[in-house]
């Protein structure tokens, strides 16, 4: 425990927390060299979850706008704010019925420009979550379409004959379980829906769908957004014919309802619009390979500018050969990667990764991970006080669709959509009203109120972190290298830019462990280091005899090259 807080001191006296205008320009450049989102942190907010401001238990806009100057002292780029348009909440929020307003519950138009204007004062850009590929079944333009066959809006949507009495018009699954398919007995036919049933899928074969579509990103783009999530872009288009999908295994291949080609041409035409306005595309981008994400940037980067890589974020296990494999098949792409470790719906990292015992030091460690790795991050609300799960216990309590139709096997994303963990006051300092999901009882130890009071602490070393990976040209240009590729057990790594290098070592076993890695043979001189932040007691001398204490980080400046910029260290609890 010793030494913990004289050297988080050092680390902020020795690299000065300051701020450009756009936040995005490294020190060693000029502005325009390159997109300011390529050096982001980009933050995920549940707005559900954030901050009450009116203690209906339920978070809002304002009060997003009530910690922007906690998101800003924390050192997040961007926010991307999930669903906050009106809808009937059948899947809390993925369910548009208007995609040009905010829903009642979390604020008005005017609040939220009031947030954008306000997070560019405080160097913050606002992302959107733009549901591209269905509405909910209380749009306008669905009601119009199953009013009738004969309905200007019919053709909005995917609607089709079964095959016979009471059959659908082909074997395709849903995403939450049953047919993809609903009867319309008004109608006579059956909609097509890849998620619930209150979430009919647009048809994005008709051009009308597609300008309206357009219309809404220039909607809010004018109004200041800065770029979009895509939601399931993967699914934007089906199999014209309705080919049955094959079954591999027992199991269905979404062979005519995902990753069709067709994605890709609105894909450009969306890109070439957000470049008008300098704005950014975040993709959720569900691949099976490297080959397939690579697709999704574009033969000739005029797509998405940073699709998420999955198969980085399910690895689901401490373990460095995993986790060194799937970076290096996204260095093998020659993309500019973009790294995420959870999200809504996903378990939290804190409980996929933890062993139950050295959970806040494993947190730290995979914070070094993925925001010291060539790319973009997307860090998930509360991932930086170590927040936890806390699933239902009973069917009762359970308010995602998903956990409702297979619990228990499936206990749903209620678990990882927790109100954030403000102070240990009631309800953690959330909402002085009943919170609208309980809140685990972790966060009377892990909340931002207690842990800043912490130099040790989880939010304290991604304070830390993230000034680091803002301040070293290594961390925001600089190439990766990893110099020991047969390790089993630590993940090390050099990120490099001209004359700086940054050696990164990572244990991901519980038994101390010895840096193997050759340097000398990367960099003369690398022997001689200076730790730039580190979870180990005592800061390593000499590089040729370091034991890497477990699920230790270690963040080194090596060689004589470069300017030096200071030594720290972060304690394990």
């Amino acid at each position: 425990m010793l030494g913990r807080g004289w050297m988080l001191v050092a680390l902020m006296m020795v690299v000065p927390f300051s701020w450009s205008p756009l936040r995005a320009q490294s020190p060693a450049q000029g502005a325009g060299q390159r997109p300011w989102w390529r050096p982001s942190v980009i933050y995920e907010v549940y707005p559900r979850s954030f901050a009450d401001s009116n203690n209906d238990g339920i978070g809002d806009l304002n009060g997003i706008a009530s910690r922007l100057d906690y998101l800003e002292a924390l050192g997040v780029d961007a926010i991307w704010i999930t669903p906050c348009y009106p809808s009937p909440q059948k899947d809390f929020g993925y369910d548009v019925s208007d995609y040009t307003n905010i829903d009642p519950m979390y604020g008005t138009l005017a609040d939220f420009d009031r947030l954008v204007k306000e997070a560019r004062q405080h160097h913050i850009r606002i992302l959107m979550d733009f549901v591209m590929n269905h509405t909910s079944d209380q749009h306008p333009w669905f009601l119009a379409s199953r009013s009738s066959r004969n309905s200007q809006y019919r053709d909005w949507y995917i609607w089709r004959d079964g095959k016979g009495p009471g059959q659908p018009p082909n074997n395709w699954i849903s995403d939450f379980g049953g047919p993809a398919w609903t009867w319309d007995a008004k109608t006579g036919q059956w909609y097509y829906h890849y998620f619930e049933a209150a979430q009919p899928d647009l048809n994005w074969r008709n051009p009308a769908v597609q300008r309206a579509m357009f219309n809404v990103a220039r909607f809010w783009y004018d109004r200041g957004v800065a770029g979009f999530r895509l939601d399931a872009v993967d699914t934007l288009y089906e199999d014209p014919n309705l080919h049955d999908n094959p079954i591999v295994n027992g199991e269905m291949v979404n062979k005519y309802n995902d990753n069709l080609a067709e994605n890709h041409v609105i894909l450009r035409r969306l890109r070439s619009l957000s470049d008008q306005y300098d704005a950014v595309l975040l993709g959720e981008t569900w691949t099976d390979n490297i080959s397939q994400l690579k697709q999704y940037y574009g033969d000739h980067d005029d797509e998405i500018q940073l699709p998420m890589d999955f198969m980085f974020a399910t690895v689901n296990t401490l373990s460095a050969p995993k986790f060194r494999h799937q970076i290096d098949m996204i260095e093998s792409s020659g993309e500019w990667p973009t790294f995420v470790i959870t999200n809504h719906d996903m378990k939290r990292s804190y409980n996929r990764y933890g062993d139950g015992v050295h959970n806040d030091q494993i947190a730290k460690l995979m914070a070094a991970l993925y925001l010291t790795l060539r790319g973009t991050a997307v860090m998930y609300y509360g991932e930086e006080i170590g927040m936890s799960n806390n699933d239902p216990k009973r069917l009762a309590d359970v308010l995602d669709p998903l956990g409702r139709m297979d619990w228990p096997k499936n206990k749903g994303r209620d678990g990882e959509r927790t109100p954030m963990q403000w102070s240990d006051a009631p309800n953690a300092g959330f909402t002085q009203g009943k919170p609208w999901l309980p809140i685990p009882a972790s966060y009377k130890t892990h909340n931002v109120a207690t842990e800043s009071q912490d130099p040790g602490s989880i939010l304290n070393f991604y304070k830390a972190l993230l000034r680091l990976r803002r301040d070293n040209v290594a961390f925001a240009d600089g190439d990766y290298l990893d110099i020991d590729p047969d390790d089993a057990n630590v993940l090390c790594f050099l990120r490099r830019y001209q004359d700086r290098t940054v050696l990164v070592a990572l244990n991901m076993s519980g038994q101390r462990q010895r840096l193997a890695a050759d340097l000398d043979r990367y960099d003369p001189g690398t022997a001689k280091a200076t730790t730039l932040l580190t979870t180990m007691k005592s800061p390593p001398r000499d590089l040729r005899r370091v034991e890497l204490d477990p699920f230790a980080v270690l963040i080194v400046q090596v060689g004589q090259s470069g300017e030096q910029s200071g030594s720290a260290t972060a304690g394990s609890k």
